[in-house]
């Protein structure tokens, strides 16, 4: 079992990592998330961690949140050191990353560069509501070493994003694609969501065909879940909408993979597909591949060689700790080896590439045979001794980790 490595009352200056997670730091892959937690207004599906609220305390104001999470860069630094990893990727997430300036968003970037070792092909991606960028912020960005950019589409339909609360126009999403670009983006990426309420067959089809006439490399498309807690649950309990039908989110999926199929796109991991190796997110691949990473900001999560830990949530409370010269930590556990191989089926299975067999337990194998008998695992592949998704699997992909996991 993990265990729960519970923090002083008074917090230490740094986190302090155990030999054991030191181990391979240097040659294991290395990436940067960077959390920023304002948003213009809530949107009724998201739980995540996010505030509207531009006056939060000192330090959480937008204008001070960049010197805030460079503070924490700078912990980060103290503590992997002295012997830093090379960071491939940095992944600038939300929230609404571009609510902040984009010269702020620049100075995080050139910070990360100043502390740590940078890989010459580094990765930097910022996610984006398609009304917060010009073409002027996306050319800042741009200049400022920023390679990829993820913008929030979730549906051509004007009463769909009425029903998600999204700000943003039906046109702006596929807009803002075009000025990546334009700006000189190497990787423009739009994300989608399917099976909201009211939602129909033509909508999904237009939203499709508004993706693929955006100059887009990388598309993302996440069936709608119904967060406990959210505005759009309370809506649901209350009748006003229906619930997402698991059939009708199930043809929905299979509508967007032969459609982007169509179009030159493949899958790579069951919610994304990329025109090619290149376009593929690759700070995504360091999550699915238990890979090591520092998530900055409150609330954030990070992982270092079996160690996990996550920041208090709250962006006074985060601002707060750095400015007293203490770790923003909240809680950590260490993963012990059972707790990885659980983690390293549940991500691999999900990818185009699967994972080998060896990595299943005897009762975990035994059920892969029987998967491939049932049409969820791919026949040649199982022969070959990897476990693979077939079309129909990934259609019951987290069922079939329980299954093979259990």
């Amino acid at each position: 079992m993990n265990t729960v490595l519970p923090l002083l009352e008074a917090p230490p200056r740094t986190l302090q990592l155990p030999d054991s997670a030191r181990e391979g730091l240097t040659r294991t892959p290395f990436g940067l998330y960077v959390h920023v937690p304002f948003c213009a207004t809530r949107c009724g599906y998201c739980d995540f961690n996010t505030y509207t609220s531009d006056e939060l305390g000192p330090g959480a104001t937008r204008s001070e949140y960049a010197g805030t999470a460079i503070a924490e860069l700078r912990q980060a630094a103290e503590t992997l050191g002295p012997d830093l990893p090379t960071v491939t990727t940095v992944f600038v997430g939300g929230g609404t990353p571009t609510l902040l300036a984009a010269d702020d968003l620049a100075a995080v970037l050139a910070a990360a560069r100043e502390l740590f070792p940078v890989a010459d092909d580094v990765e930097v991606t910022t996610e984006a509501n398609p009304e917060t960028v010009t073409p002027a912020s996306l050319a800042t960005l741009r200049a400022a070493g920023f390679t990829r950019v993820s913008l929030g589409m979730q549906s051509a339909a004007e009463h769909v994003l009425a029903v998600l609360d999204r700000r943003h126009t039906p046109g702006r999403a596929v807009e803002a694609a075009r000025e990546a670009r334009a700006a000189g983006f190497e990787h423009v990426n739009l994300d989608l969501i399917y099976g909201t309420p009211g939602e129909t067959d033509a909508d999904w089809a237009a939203s499709l065909e508004a993706v693929l006439a955006a100059p887009v490399d990388h598309v993302s498309a996440y069936a709608l879940i119904v967060e406990e807690g959210t505005r759009l649950a309370r809506r649901i309990d209350r009748g006003e909408l229906p619930a997402p039908d698991d059939d009708v989110l199930a043809d929905r999926y299979e509508q967007a993979d032969a459609t982007l199929r169509a179009a030159g796109f493949d899958w790579y991991e069951v919610s994304n597909w990329a025109r090619d190796e290149a376009a593929r997110c690759r700070h995504n691949e360091l999550y699915w591949a238990n890979a090591n990473w520092w998530g900055v900001g409150p609330g954030a999560h990070s992982h270092v060689g079996g160690l996990r830990w996550w920041n208090v949530k709250h962006p006074a409370a985060y601002a707060g700790r750095l400015l007293r010269g203490e770790s923003p930590v909240q809680d950590t556990e260490l993963l012990d080896d059972d707790d990885r191989a659980l983690e390293t089926v549940m991500l691999g299975l999900r990818l185009r590439e699967g994972l080998p067999l060896t990595a299943l337990s005897e009762v975990g194998r035994a059920r892969a045979a029987d998967a491939v008998a049932r049409g969820l695992l791919e026949p040649a592949a199982h022969a070959a001794g990897r476990a693979v998704l077939t079309d129909r699997g990934r259609l019951l992909a987290d069922a079939l980790v329980r299954d093979l996991t259990d």
